[in-house]
């Protein structure tokens, strides 16, 4: 069909940008306002030894769901203290009790309006079922651009994901009522609230508990996914051992994680038939906890220290401190963090999220002047659409100029000798790279930036292909992963073997399985191979496994990266 591309996502985007900036405000008194009720959670989950949170969730685990669960609670986490996830365990707990607290506060009540008035549930009812099944990972997009990278985009995304089950089963919870007991509650004269609050909710109660249940749940599914915007928690270390292919770490965390998801199930699915109510009476269990836990507020938030107290230039506290950074595996963040080290930034933290998020938070921070760090390398998209320098690095921590070799897995000659001759001679200059990257950030589909580099690009292209065999419908597999340079390049060199006569696939994976994918067999060539620094602890892991091609561009750079307007030219300005 002829029929042009409706503009959806140009219009998606201008609505975005304008209400970032309508709102700015508003989100910025958002954030603050979920940054400090996380930091009071987070204090008093951390006040004291471990011992003492693992000894509390212990007991009320047993209160609430008898004392087998109970055992396993403790046993659980010793473990998950003994393994040394248990900083990262408090920071999960916190991130889904908030975003609990979120959906409770804002989805019970929904819920009741939706069961007293008609038209407000036939119009909230597709918006939940829009929430419902929209991928997790598209909310986070404009999440970064309202609240910028951390904790608080992954809390907002992990509350617009679950809260739908709290709406609908509050709703449904109230019109399974009995209607004789509602004819019952008019006949006596009750009035609206009286009704609802001494009848339906009373009655409801099982239901409605029954869907928050099942949002916790649904926000603790989220803290993987909320980990590429930077949140914190063991979400974090299992995105960090994914890209690195460490998969005792993985397994650590990802066990950690169904502990907490089991403990958290087992007290919201309990705590209103406590299993030992005969015991102790559910209003003095939970006052007693209520009152712990304002207590421990009270003094954690009395012994706190101001954190103005760090001191140091005005740059740093106007950033609150943060290196904006990748994804928590790649090269650069190792790099980066030895920079912290090196030039003893000893207030400075390095954000962890992923490229997506670094440019988005840049982006935002450009626009509105605002000092930003973030971790940057060249050729990149970014240093053509931004004003940007690197700050000098006197001890070299970042390394010299890097170049970006081609990586073949063995036995590709002799299976597809034509595609390696054309994988063999593909070279070219950062200039070149950067024609197809800014094309691609305009908007152009990649394959069709790449398609308009090689046609304009007629001789460099052949120089790549001469005395190469043409394909025959061989498939070949590439990896790349999802930087912009990789991105870019990774499509220029599939569209030519293509034409060649190959049939070429592409695999969008981490830094870690890409040079695992190469190395067992299960992928034939990758284009994007850092060396000799950024890349170099996967290249040592794998090298005899596969066959480095050498480079094919010659002249990058890694480094922390600002925008000109900031008055720091040195790492060492951060002190």
């Amino acid at each position: 069909m002829n029929v042009p591309k409706i503009p959806l996502g140009d219009w998606v985007d201008v609505l975005v940008q304008w209400i970032t900036v309508a709102f700015a405000g508003f989100f910025t008194l958002l954030t603050t306002v979920i940054e400090s009720l996380l930091n009071i959670i987070v204090a008093v989950l951390s006040a004291g030894p471990p011992i003492i949170l693992i000894i509390v969730l212990t007991l009320l685990v047993t209160y609430t769901s008898r004392w087998p669960l109970g055992i396993f609670t403790l046993l659980s986490l010793l473990l998950i203290d003994n393994l040394g996830y248990w900083d990262s365990s408090i920071q999960t707990i916190a991130i889904v009790l908030l975003s609990g607290l979120l959906t409770i506060i804002i989805g019970i009540p929904v819920g009741i309006w939706c069961a007293q008035r008609q038209t407000v549930h036939r119009i909230v009812t597709p918006i939940l079922d829009f929430m419902q099944t929209m991928p997790a990972f598209v909310y986070l997009i404009p999440s970064i651009l309202f609240f910028g990278i951390g904790v608080v985009p992954g809390i907002i995304a992990s509350f617009i994901f679950a809260i739908a089950p709290t709406i609908r089963m509050t709703n449904l919870g109230i019109k399974e009522v009995p209607r004789d007991l509602i004819e019952a509650a008019d006949a006596f004269g009750s009035s609206a609230s009286q009704k609802l609050f001494k009848v339906q909710l009373p009655i409801a109660t099982p239901t409605i508990m029954a869907g928050v249940n099942q949002s916790i749940m649904l926000a603790l599914s989220m803290v993987v996914t909320a980990s590429l915007v930077g949140a914190p928690g063991l979400g974090a270390d299992v995105y960090r051992a994914v890209s690195q292919i460490d998969v005792g770490k993985g397994f650590e965390a990802g066990l950690s994680i169904v502990f907490i998801a089991v403990i958290l199930d087992r007290i919201s699915q309990n705590l209103r038939k406590p299993a030992y109510e005969h015991v102790m009476k559910k209003k003095i269990a939970i006052s007693i906890l209520a009152v712990l836990v304002i207590l421990t507020a009270i003094v954690t938030g009395v012994t706190k220290q101001n954190a103005t107290e760090k001191g140091g230039n005005g740059i740093g506290a106007q950033m609150d401190y943060k290196i904006i950074g990748i994804e928590p595996g790649a090269g650069i963040m190792a790099q980066a963090d030895r920079a912290i080290n090196d030039y003893q930034l000893d207030h400075w933290q390095l954000q962890e999220g992923s490229s997506a998020a670094m440019t988005a938070e840049l982006k935002k921070a450009y626009n509105q002047k605002k000092p930003i760090i973030v971790t940057g390398w060249a050729p990149h998209w970014m240093f053509s659409t931004y004003d940007l320098k690197f700050l000098k690095d006197p001890k070299k921590t970042f390394g010299e100029a890097e170049d970006i070799h081609t990586i073949v897995r063995k036995g590709l000659e002799q299976d597809a000798p034509g595609a390696y001759t054309i994988l063999d001679q593909f070279s070219w200059k950062p200039a070149n790279l950067e024609k197809v990257m800014v094309d691609i950030k305009d908007g152009m589909e990649p394959e069709k930036a790449a398609e308009k580099w090689i046609s304009a690009n007629k001789d460099k292209v052949g120089q790549w292909t001469n005395g190469a065999k043409a394909g025959n419908g061989e498939a070949i597999s590439l990896v790349y992963v999802a930087w912009d340079t990789e991105i870019a390049s990774t499509n220029v060199i599939a569209k030519v073997l293509e034409q060649h006569g190959f049939k070429v696939k592409m695999s969008q994976v981490e830094v870690g399985p890409m040079y695992a994918g190469v190395a067992n067999g299960s992928a034939d060539a990758m284009v994007g191979s850092w060396l000799p620094s950024t890349h170099r602890e996967y290249h040592n892991q794998y090298k005899n496994d596969f066959v480095d091609l050498g480079s094919n561009l010659h002249g990058t750079k890694n480094g922390l990266v600002v925008p000109k307007y900031m008055d720091i030219d040195s790492i060492e300005d951060l002190k």
